[in-house]
């Protein structure tokens, strides 16, 4: 049985590109329903199994889908969604049993990804007793904001390795 991995894409580009995105994954999800099995574009090439699972939209914002895959995120499925349809993206991830936490961006061509290590999960810890978890001094009742912390942290590192 998989780990499953909660996926999060937000698309940005013309309104024309973000409508024929939203009909894909709609397609997709009806797809998955009646196959009950996991979905890719007929665009993509596969070679890893990194179908959509369980897609669904915002209906709130445009643009924006959650789905699961297994085990890990399928970024670079969502990178060929992207340059098909000349959009840009910011794909948010999570699969906290494989320690999968991260956030990918595409603009102009670039993918940039970024990703917890296992050294960042052990910066912190849960006191099982109380239920609480303790990262840097501080008490917590959610691991979510750390691991937020940590990715903002990261992501912060890196853009200023890059102006270096």
């Amino acid at each position: 049985m998989a780990n499953w991995c909660n996926n999060t894409v937000v698309f940005e580009g013309t309104d024309e590109a973000i409508e024929q995105i939203t009909q894909l994954f709609k397609s997709m999800a009806d797809k998955e329903q009646k196959e009950d099995c996991g979905q890719l574009p007929d665009f993509v090439q596969d070679t890893h199994g990194d179908y959509f699972y369980n897609i669904s939209q915002d209906n709130e914002s445009t643009g924006v889908f959650q789905y699961e895959t297994k085990w890990s995120p399928n970024t670079e499925v969502v990178k060929q969604i992207a340059e098909h349809f000349k959009v840009a993206f910011t794909h948010e991830y999570e699969e906290l049993g494989c320690l999968v936490y991260g956030k990918a961006t595409f603009e102009d061509g670039t993918l940039t990804e970024t990703c917890l290590d296992s050294q960042d999960f052990e910066s912190y810890e849960l006191d099982e007793e109380t239920d609480i978890y303790h990262f840097e001094g501080k008490e917590y009742d959610s691991e979510w904001e750390i691991l937020e912390t940590l990715l903002e942290r990261k992501i912060e590192n890196q853009l200023n390795s890059i102006k270096i």
